[in-house]
């Protein structure tokens, strides 16, 4: 103790410039120079000694009168800090204890969720500070509206713009929910890349336990899923790598998509299986994955089958754009990882993704060409240019991403390709791609079906046909104007909806407001062989097919007269752009090649599409 104490002596000399006295004297020099402020002691008796125990050093401190005043203030300055915190405290303790706070932000799907909720609520029609919101949210909900806006006519034109109370940003409201107190706010963050805002929800309930906010939750969950009992959602991923629900499509009837028989049936069918077997995956050691390979013509069907799939199934669908500004190997298998268990997975057009092909094989031969061996000037792929680079995508991070460690198990994997010569082999396994599917052109079945699936009523559609006795039943009171032979000609050499031509414009086709003639299902059928006998087999695609009878969409007559037509033309469309691309492109070869001009143009002319009939549905184990 006695170095401390000496230690401090000698500060509070040097403070002072001299010696203590006890009782508050001054310090004295230590020379025999006095100091300005010092005190001559009478009978020039010595100063006491510097005290040497905790006790007497107390004492000689309280006696500085200054001293003691800041001791008492820091004492009292403690104690009220120490009695602030305990009330704050107890305030936070009986807070929690009575108010239940649940925080929702935007990028997650229960924000849409409780704001689907917040606006179907009554209380929002008395509300004093509201925001006026269009936004569906991801879909068409029965919102609080503005009185009169039913009677409408706008309104009921455009449904899903329709006007709806929301909490306003940056205030506090409050209302009751059964019995139970709530507060309502609503703020913004800055968060993510560029300093994005992003909106956040605070709900604050005075409840003793979480019955209510799980009331709540549950509610909104089930308005949001009401609502979406006829539609399926679908989700992108952000710059900063997180998925954002962007749309919600209505569900698409398998029905009314139309392929080749058993493929529709094989998708359905093995995907079903494939959700319901998560134990026997598990059992097996099996990664709990499945992938689906669609090749084949554009315009054949391939995203429309996994629309339509996903409705069937009941799975939201999550688009990953292997082009996405930013994506790289590392950010790939990120938001793969972050996929729900059970969802689609869906990457089109997986082969236009990347600035070189994905058939390792191809490059090899390129490398593997001798010095002495003359190289293929006429090949086409040596004559193309190099595609721009617009992807940091390599090969070996999309196969890890796909079935890596850190890869998701559930999901459903679709991808898509028109060219499936250019995909490698590892990428096209099993494990990766289990099922590969070619979509070819349109067959005349596919024709027959698609023109059905025009003209027959809304309310025959996906209904079995009927026999024979029943057709003609229904046959004998068909007052549809097209009975007879003699009617059906004259019907179709009148148009049903005739459309005025301007000068001016340039239209073709028929107004939607008109309306096509009720058909029984048997003279759809017979229209149906009619048009199908016209269209040649594997020689447009399905699309072209569909845009083709959506010019008479209120006509069946004319689309079969039509067609031939319609064919012709088409067919000399195809050969004018064909001997256009030739003649580009000969002069190049010629000043490329030492070969024959003649040679050169039977190289470089296309020869007609040969359309193979392997099995529609090629299955890898």
């Amino acid at each position: 103790m006695a170095t401390p104490l000496l230690i401090a002596q000698q500060v509070f000399s040097a403070l002072s410039g001299g010696s203590l006295q006890p009782g508050g004297a001054s310090l004295s020099a230590c020379s025999n120079t006095t100091s300005v402020n010092g005190t001559v002691f009478p009978g020039g008796s010595e100063p006491a000694a510097f005290p040497t125990d905790f006790s007497s050093l107390l004492t000689f401190l309280l006696s500085f009168s200054a001293l003691s005043n800041w001791l008492k203030l820091a004492l009292l300055g403690t104690a009220l800090e120490s009695c602030r915190r305990f009330a704050f405290h107890m305030y936070y303790r009986i807070y929690n204890s009575i108010f239940i706070t649940a925080r929702f932000e935007e990028d997650d799907s229960s924000y849409d969720w409780m704001m689907v909720w917040l606006s179907t609520q009554p209380s929002w029609k008395t509300a004093r500070d509201v925001q006026i919101s269009t936004r569906p949210f991801g879909l068409v909900s029965s919102a609080v509206r503005i009185e009169g806006e039913e009677e409408d006519g706008s309104a009921i034109m455009n449904k899903t713009r329709q006007l709806a109370y929301l909490p306003a940003s940056a205030s506090v409201h409050s209302f009751f929910y059964r019995k139970h107190w709530v507060r309502v706010t609503r703020g913004t963050k800055e968060g993510g890349y560029y300093g994005r805002r992003e909106d956040t929800l605070e709900i604050c309930i005075m409840a003793l336990n979480h019955r209510i906010l799980n009331q709540i939750l549950l509610e909104a969950k089930k308005t949001y899923q009401a609502a979406q009992e006829h539609m399926i959602s679908v989700y992108v991923s952000d710059i900063s790598n997180n998925w954002r629900h962007i749309a919600s499509r209505p569900k698409r009837p398998l029905n009314s998509i139309v392929l080749d028989p058993g493929i529709k049936d094989l998708l359905i069918d093995d995907a079903r299986d494939f959700l319901q077997s998560k134990p026997w995956y598990a059992a097996r050691g099996i990664p709990f994955r499945r992938g689906y390979l669609l090749y084949g013509a554009p315009g054949s069907g391939k995203t429309s089958i996994i629309h339509s799939l996903a409705g069937e199934l009941g799975l939201d669908v999550y688009v990953i754009s292997l082009s996405r500004l930013g994506l790289d190997d590392t950010a790939l298998g990120e938001i793969i990882s972050e996929l729900p268990e059970k969802c689609i997975a869906l990457m089109e057009d997986i082969d236009a993704a990347f600035s070189q092909t994905l058939n390792r094989d191809l490059d090899q031969e390129e490398e593997e060409e001798k010095p002495g061996k003359p190289k293929k000037d006429n090949d086409p792929r040596r004559n193309q240019p190099p595609a721009p680079s617009t992807s940091r995508i390599t090969l070996s991070g999309l196969l890890n991403a796909l079935d890596g460690v850190g890869a998701q198990e559930g999901r459903i994997l679709f991808a898509t390709t028109n060219k499936y010569s250019s995909l490698d082999p590892a990428l096209c396994r099993p494990g990766r791609m289990d099922i590969h599917i070619e979509f070819k052109l349109a067959s005349k079945y596919q024709a027959r079906e698609l023109y059905q699936c025009f003209y027959l009523p809304d309310s025959e559609l996906g209904k079995e046909e009927k026999s024979g006795e029943e057709e003609a039943t229904e046959e004998k009171g068909d007052d549809s104007g097209y009975s007879s032979a003699d009617e059906k000609e004259k019907a179709a050499e009148t148009p049903i909806a005739p459309v005025h031509h301007r000068d001016s414009v340039s239209f073709s086709g028929s107004s939607h407001s008109a309306r096509a003639p009720e058909l029984s299902r048997r003279k759809v059928a017979s229209l149906a062989d009619r048009f199908a006998a016209t269209i040649p087999e594997r020689e447009f695609s399905m699309a072209a097919l569909q845009g083709y009878l959506m010019a008479y969409k209120v006509r069946p007559f004319d689309a079969v007269k039509e067609a031939p037509a319609w064919v012709e033309k088409e067919r000399a469309e195809r050969t004018k752009k064909s001997n256009t691309t030739n003649q580009a492109t000969a002069p190049a070869a010629h000043s490329t090649s030492a070969e024959p001009l003649s040679k050169v143009n039977d190289i470089e002319k296309p020869e007609p599409e040969t359309v193979k009939e392997p099995e529609t549905v090629q299955a890898e184990a």
